[in-house]
């Protein structure tokens, strides 16, 4: 009887392990009391705050992914709540998939919604648009089996500090537009509220509650709104188009004709060849997107996630290809969610899996997403002013980090081109039907662009020469090998 109990036991751990290592991935330990980080300490992955506020974290994850979520897949003209649906299966593909050590969100990819217009432009259906992306995930599989398989160095050979800081910074300074054209003209002086409102929260509230400042911030531009429609009536702006129309700023009737429970709209992906060789291309901004995401919540972790980049890859392209075989949008490492982390400091995977969780009920719940449709443009001006800020500057930080001296125009000239075309959404018109631009041009732009000049650079740029005389850097100092030697022409 006794070894019959200790083989249950022995049973039960190992079921329990087994749970752990290959379900969530990770087994957190709990940080401090749970409820209040000390200053300036940070909630690593394999931590968590106490339980409901680890699940007020993941709900403000998700909340912050929103607007982008469900503006990609209405601009792609797929079905929203299937969109966030599968945002949350594909979070939680990437987690097990990274076994917990990398914090992400995945959500609708942003990067396709221009090849969706082109397919659509040219007579395909939203069969093909997910058929064609389906193959743009599937490449995307094989990009990062094949980083695994010969190690993230093939990465950073294409990919050094100065080129992942400029793909970051694009990345998150080309959202700027969004900001300023759609959504801040919507409700300037609600805008202007919640930025100011957001800041302070993030700055000034103790604890948790400066933790989800994005969340407090939402909620205040929402409750703004309300009461300005109370008091001075309908606003005249514009809506997201380019006539101004009198609107209120919250409004709420779509969440009265909303269902609570029903299913997103599910359809089977048709493959043409044109479309495919229209979406390909993103592939390369997808892999710069998933890098940068790596490098980033590596530096903000202070844990070199360089092993993980190929699983974080195939992961991703594994998601975006379950994705869109149902009839959903492509997903990809959330920008978004990388300044929630940046603002709160929490990188619990605790908290990826609460938001995905919470993504797959809200996706069966239309009247949810309502309440999140109508968020209203003024109020997401003012975060996302923020948010977007912070992305960009994280690419900043790359270069700091890595020691990137800007005054050697072999790092200068391609990263100031490549960035400059990423925000100023410059477009190359390659046929008819297909171009190149934004994300996608300037990604190429900075990779190419840096290791083009590098082959043809003189060897004294190569060694990471300053250009300039004054000031010092890094390299003054004696670190680029070539001790006293003057290397200048």
């Amino acid at each position: 009887m006794v070894s019959e109990r200790r083989t249950a036991r022995m049973l039960d751990g190992l079921r329990e392990r087994k749970w752990w290592n290959m379900g969530f991935g990770v087994r957190w330990t709990l940080h401090g009391d749970g409820r209040t980080p000390a200053p300036g300490a940070v909630v690593r992955p394999d931590e968590r705050l106490s339980w409901p506020r680890t699940a007020g974290l993941g709900a403000q994850h998700v909340v912050a992914m929103f607007g982008a979520s469900f503006v990609a897949p209405v601009l792609m003209g797929l079905d929203p709540n299937l969109a966030i649906m599968m945002s949350g299966v594909a979070t939680a593909i990437f987690l097990l998939a990274t076994r917990g050590r990398v914090p992400s969100y995945l959500g609708c990819s942003l990067s396709f919604v221009g090849v969706a217009a082109a397919i659509r432009a040219g007579g395909g259906d939203s069969a093909v648009v997910t058929g064609a992306v389906f193959v743009v995930g599937a490449a995307l599989f094989l990009a990062g089996v094949a980083v695994q398989r010969f190690g993230a160095r093939i990465i950073h050979a294409a990919m050094p500090p100065v080129v992942t800081g400029a793909v970051v910074m694009l990345i998150g300074f080309n959202l700027a537009p969004v900001t300023a054209a759609t959504y801040w003209p919507q409700d300037q002086w609600t805008a202007l509220l919640t930025m100011l409102f957001t800041g302070l929260a993030v700055v000034c509230l103790p604890g948790f509650w400066s933790r989800i400042a994005i969340f407090l911030g939402l909620v205040f531009g929402y409750t703004i709104s309300w009461l300005f429609d109370l008091l001075f009536g309908r606003i005249h702006s514009p809506m997201g188009g380019p006539e101004a129309v009198d609107h209120w700023r919250l409004d709420l009737s779509g969440v009265g004709k909303a269902e609570w429970i029903g299913l997103p709209s599910f359809h089977a992906p048709a493959f043409e060849w044109s479309a495919i060789l229209i979406a390909l291309p993103v592939v390369i901004a997808l892999i710069a997107e998933n890098a940068g995401h790596i490098k980033a919540v590596g530096e903000m972790t202070g844990d070199p996630l360089d092993d993980k980049l190929g699983t974080a890859i195939a992961a991703d392209g594994a998601a975006s290809m379950l994705s869109t075989a149902v009839g959903g949008p492509p997903n990809t490492t959330y920008s978004e969610n990388i300044g929630v982390m940046a603002a709160t400091r929490v990188y619990s995977t605790a908290a990826y899996w609460a938001a995905a969780g919470f993504a797959l009920l809200f996706g069966l719940c239309p009247k949810f997403g309502a309440v999140v449709a109508a968020i209203p443009g003024g109020v997401l001006g003012g975060i996302t002013v923020i948010l977007y800020g912070m992305i960009g500057l994280l690419g900043a930080q790359i270069w700091l980090n890595g020691r990137v001296d800007l005054r050697n125009p072999l790092n200068l000239v391609p990263a100031a081109a490549g960035i400059i075309i990423g925000i100023g959404g410059v477009k190359l018109q390659i046929t008819d039907s297909f171009e190149l631009g934004g994300i996608a041009l300037g990604t190429i732009v900075v990779i190419t662009g840096y290791h083009v000049l590098r082959h043809f650079a003189p060897a004294h740029l190569k060694a990471r020469e300053p250009l300039l005389d004054s000031g010092t850097s890094a390299y003054d100092e004696g670190e680029t090998g070539l001790g006293d030697q003057d290397t200048r022409p």
